[in-house]
């Protein structure tokens, strides 16, 4: 049986495609790692497509300390470039931990921060689920809920973001490049994810025709030699984040003098930890040090029936994390 109808464009400019995508059941396409398993299985049916596969929006350069990865560069590429390996290890570990080598060929950087959640309920288009189906309510808060969010979620969503590269980015203050139809704009990589509301669950804020461009990280060299990815899942490989951590450290004269930590799968988007970031700073890095930042960490969460296994796990996470980073150099 065939599917329904639609309209294929090959964009060759970014105004063209931005204008192309601003009508209704329009949609980009770039590595399509997602985008086609949710038309296949008819959670997206797009009568619109503008395949932006080919614009010039893949350079990974250094600009004045700041890397900046172009939208349609293949997580592959970013992974191994020198300026992303020398500085940024902590973007390599995130993506190197993220779904097999051959989808980070195809996948692209900006796809891979707007992938859509892998809650069951959201992929059954049977269940009820917000994301699919605003109002219908939220299956897994009374069901299946073990990979559900422990922070950030309300009536009408407990689904977690599904990118590991996300929580480094956002652990490194990362920017998006976002452009519109009005023009281009910047804002954090953060204020992409919208928390759920009571019967509805955006999964960004970026609105019809609007494409991410560019992601611009700040000079973070001086975490190089102390970050880590730690994710933890179900198997070793092709699999998403149960909960992961994303953490950095700058010691100077045997203090910590700047802390940056993020989690992941326990939340909507990446969630900082800046309870535990200001607990860290003008401490020594010791166990006790660590331990407490941890406490801090799971302060708040909100488990579910199925999933308060994640807050002991988070809260060792964090102290594994912070020691891989935190030892002698």
């Amino acid at each position: 049986m065939s599917g329904p109808s639609f309209h294929y464009i090959r964009a060759t400019e970014i105004g063209d495609a931005v204008a192309a995508c601003v009508k209704p059941g329009a949609t980009y396409l770039a590595g399509g790692t997602d985008l086609l398993q949710l038309w296949k299985t008819r959670l997206a049916a797009p009568r619109d497509v503008i395949d932006i596969s080919r614009l010039p929006l893949a350079d990974i350069f250094v600009d004045d300390s700041t890397l900046v990865l172009g939208a349609l560069a293949r997580l592959s590429e970013v992974a191994a470039h020198p300026d992303v390996t020398a500085r940024h290890p902590l973007i390599c570990a995130a993506i190197l931990a993220s779904a097999s080598g051959q989808i980070r060929n195809q996948a692209t950087i900006g796809g891979n921060l707007l992938q859509r959640t892998r809650c069951p309920y959201f992929r059954d288009r049977g269940l009820a689920c917000n994301k699919h189906d605003p109002g219908s309510g939220c299956g897994a808060r009374h069901g299946e809920n073990r990979q559900a969010a422990l922070f950030g979620g309300s009536a009408g969503c407990v689904a977690t973001h599904a990118s590991d590269l996300a929580v480094a980015l956002a652990a490194l203050d990362a920017e998006i490049v976002v452009a519109s139809a009005t023009g281009e704009r910047r804002l954090a990589l953060e204020d992409l994810y919208p928390l759920p509301g009571a019967t509805t669950a955006p999964d960004s804020s970026l609105a019809a025709g609007d494409m991410i461009t560019a992601i611009h990280v700040r000079d973070a060299s001086r975490f190089a030699a102390r970050s880590t990815y730690l994710k933890i899942r179900d198997r070793a490989s092709f699999e998403f984040a149960v909960v992961s951590v994303a953490a950095a450290l700058r010691i100077e004269d045997g203090v910590i003098t700047e802390v940056r930590l993020a989690a992941g799968g326990v939340a909507p988007l990446p969630w900082r930890l800046r309870p535990s970031e200001a607990a860290l700073v003008g401490r020594v890095p010791t166990e006790q040090a660590f331990v407490a930042a941890a406490e801090l960490a799971i302060e708040g969460a909100s488990p579910l029936e199925n999933n308060a296994f994640k807050i002991p796990l988070l809260r060792n996470a964090v102290i594994r994390a912070l020691q891989t980073v935190g030892g002698q150099s």
